[in-house]
């Protein structure tokens, strides 16, 4: 008696990005998705960089400044506006936001559209989740991972790694590569907003 194991597939082939970028692009079509990805990607973004200064985030929800004075220090906290990040840095959380926010739109139609529960949906789910934690922070997740080597008695600073605590949202960005790639095979056969999404 042979038993088949089923493997994980990766998106290896031009085909799976077509599938995936179709895929994504008939869901943001469709505007509520669309305002719901840019939504969930501003939220992702305003995480992202609160988490980076803890202690800013705790004085901008304290009131202690009028609230347009708030909204203007956490304007000036984003890539590209402020200048908390260089370029790559910047670029790297943008797109990381900008994959956060399509991964929940598309999770959020899968959900809704194919009658899933929410524990029908849990890779999909928990890429949003990884993707998420993993993103917001270089900071955080090098400081997760001092305070683990400091167990071992590593106390030299993060600094030697090559991206400086950045590999954290570069492992985000492979886990919602993985997540949108899944949610769209799991999508094939199916239609979205009239369109027939392609089988292999």
């Amino acid at each position: 008696m042979s038993t088949r194991s089923r493997s994980v597939r990766l998106p290896t082939r031009a085909r799976d990005w077509r599938l995936m970028a179709r895929t994504a692009r008939l869901v943001v079509t469709i505007p509520v998705y669309a305002v719901l990805a840019l939504v969930a990607a501003l939220v992702g973004l305003t995480l992202f960089v609160l988490s980076q200064n803890l202690p800013l985030a705790g004085f901008l929800l304290s009131g202690a400044l009028p609230l347009g004075n708030r909204l203007v220090i956490l304007a000036e906290q984003y890539p590209f506006v402020g200048t908390n990040y260089g370029t790559f840095q910047g670029v790297l959380l943008v797109v990381t936001a900008l994959l956060v926010g399509l991964d929940v739109a598309m999770v959020v139609y899968h959900l809704r559209e194919h009658a899933l529960s929410a524990a029908q949906g849990t890779t999909s789910v928990a890429g949003v989740l990884l993707g998420t934690l993993g993103a917001g922070c270089a900071a955080c997740g090098s400081a997760v991972l001092a305070g683990v080597l400091s167990l071992f008695g590593v106390t030299a600073s993060l600094t030697v790694l090559p991206f400086e605590g950045l590999e954290f949202a570069a492992l985000a960005l492979v886990a919602l590569v993985l997540s949108l790639f899944w949610l769209a095979r799991g999508m094939r056969g199916g239609e979205i907003n009239g369109c027939p999404v392609a089988i292999d």
